[in-house]
């Protein structure tokens, strides 16, 4: 996604449906057809109806004024983080689409997934923000995601070494 961004690249449907994973566990993004090129604002404008949106996936702004930037595709990645953190649970299950963007339009935000790490759920929750100007880009996102993957690293380490100096003393 990083890189489509820096390609002014617009996904338009990041979903878990349209990730493919190969043997070697690396995760390709697919199907297109909705991917848009941003003019020279970055920024992609609809006028016709919504007929085929992942209305619970996309970002208000594109909801609500028709307006795409990559910021969208970031809403959408967020939801993808909570599409796996639930181990494929749907997003705003048994909500309307209506009744889901009256709700992030009040400010409800999906729960923090009971198998993801708090900060984790944070980077979700920066990304869901309302103005899309305040969310980070995919650069941003693969930098705390790696240095999140470091520190649980560093921490599981510790726990184990920890754990272990206790087995001895015992």
């Amino acid at each position: 996604m990083e890189y489509l961004e820096s390609k002014n690249c617009i996904h338009r449907d990041l979903a878990a449906r349209n990730c493919l994973i190969g043997a070697d566990n690396g995760v390709k993004i697919s199907d297109f057809g909705m991917s848009r090129e941003a003019n020279v604002e970055q920024e992609y404008t609809v006028s016709n109806g919504m007929k085929q949106i992942p209305i619970k996936w996309t970002a208000p702004e594109a909801l609500n004024y028709g307006r795409y930037t990559s910021l969208c595709d970031i809403w959408s990645y967020a939801i993808l983080m909570w599409e796996i953190f639930t181990l494929g649970s749907t997003p705003y299950s048994g909500m309307s689409n209506a009744k889901a963007r009256e709700l992030i339009d009040n400010g409800y935000r999906l729960p923090c997934p009971p198998k993801a790490p708090q900060e984790i759920y944070a980077l979700m929750t920066t990304c869901w923000d309302y103005e899309p100007e305040n969310r980070p880009h995919f650069t941003a996102i693969r930098h705390q995601l790696e240095e999140i993957y470091v520190d649980m690293k560093n921490r599981d380490l510790k726990e184990k070494s920890d754990k272990e100096s206790v087995e001895i003393h015992l």
